[in-house]
């Protein structure tokens, strides 16, 4: 693809701020946009803009010129801790509509064709996801719909936002549903980190032989996505002439409790797990690629052992506000540490 002059909303957050390196690392002109800068290295952008994308005001003052694309992952979200509970939805909704309808008005009127927007798999019916071995994702089966948060009723409607502008604007949007990204340089305290990050943190706090906490019996199932995965798949749907829907996910289906012995084995830790209650999301829920191989020829393949050893090693020297020799392994079973890095 030819360098361009392309703008990442959500610059300073997790995906954001990896995505917007790789772009750079192609050539292309990068304005990065966000509440605030990356937390944890500096942004690799061009210009980067502080601004509230659900104010219609801001939003316009950073469409000031012509771009080429945007890249729009701008959301208000977080972990199961700050969508399942149910004491965010209204701030959810609202403002991330708000960004979505102010973001693609702002495009249309800049002459921008084509923009892509980070959905999610929280579309998907619950009814769908009861079953933590067999749930079903594949992007047909999101109607009749039934998310199970509000987060993804949101996710879903702007789907369709994105769409009629297609219809009506002339315009060349896609749509990605995102399936549980993980690895370094992610939120990993606080309350809005995922799953792996909290798990990782919790890991690296235990003394070897203590235990940690998992909300629910651990046998909800999930699929993880290593973040450079998650940014090439993202380019190569904006790159390709398919708008999708896709799922941008791994296949690697492990439960909870799973997870936790993997990043134990990668800690060298033996720690016990004791279950208490908590917001769980559905019961299962696993990235099904039939579509993305099909109209995109490309799947993940990062296994998700490696992108655990690197987000674990990156999480512990935050933990313990070290770091650590890059080609020292940790201590423990895992002797491929150092090379994930």
């Amino acid at each position: 693809m030819a360098p361009s002059k392309i703008v990442v909303c959500g610059a300073g957050g997790f995906i954001g701020s990896h995505l917007v390196k790789r772009l750079k690392q192609e050539g292309h002109w990068v304005r990065g946009v966000d509440l605030k800068h990356p937390e944890f290295s500096k942004s690799a952008a061009d210009d980067f803009r502080i601004a509230d994308l659900s104010r219609q005001d801001e939003c316009a003052q950073v469409f000031d010129q012509s771009f080429d694309a945007i890249y729009q992952l701008a959301a208000d979200m977080g972990g199961a801790g700050y969508i399942f509970t149910g004491e965010n939805d209204a701030s959810v909704m609202h403002n991330s509509m708000s960004i979505n309808l102010n973001v693609l008005e702002a495009a249309r009127r800049c002459g921008v064709e084509k923009t892509f927007y980070s959905s999610s798999a929280c579309v998907y019916p619950e009814h769908n996801q009861l079953d933590p071995d067999n749930p079903v994702t594949s992007e047909d089966s999101a109607y009749p719909a039934d998310p199970d948060s509000e987060y993804g009723w949101e996710k879903l409607f702007s789907e369709r936002l994105y769409f009629a502008f297609n219809r009506n604007a002339g315009m060349k949007n896609c749509v990605a549903r995102y399936h549980n990204i993980f690895g370094p340089e992610g939120t990993w305290r606080g309350g809005r980190e995922k799953v792996p990050a909290a798990l990782c943190r919790k890991i690296a706090e235990a003394s070897d032989g203590g235990s940690i906490e998992i909300w629910g019996d651990g046998k909800q199932t999930r699929s993880f996505l290593y973040v450079d995965e998650c940014v090439e798949g993202s380019i190569r749907l904006m790159e390709s002439e398919f708008d999708g829907p896709v799922n941008i996910g791994s296949e690697e289906m492990v439960s909870i409790n799973q997870l936790a012995e993997l990043i134990m084995d990668v800690a060298g830790k033996k720690l016990t797990i004791q279950h208490v209650p908590g917001p769980l999301g559905v019961r299962g829920r696993n990235s099904d690629n039939r579509l993305i191989r099909e109209k995109l020829g490309w799947e993940p393949e990062y296994g998700l052992v490696k992108g655990l050893e690197a987000t674990y090693r990156w999480i512990h020297d935050q933990v313990h506000g070290n770091k650590l020799q890059r080609n020292k392994p940790l201590s423990g079973n895992s002797k491929s540490v150092a090379a994930a890095f």
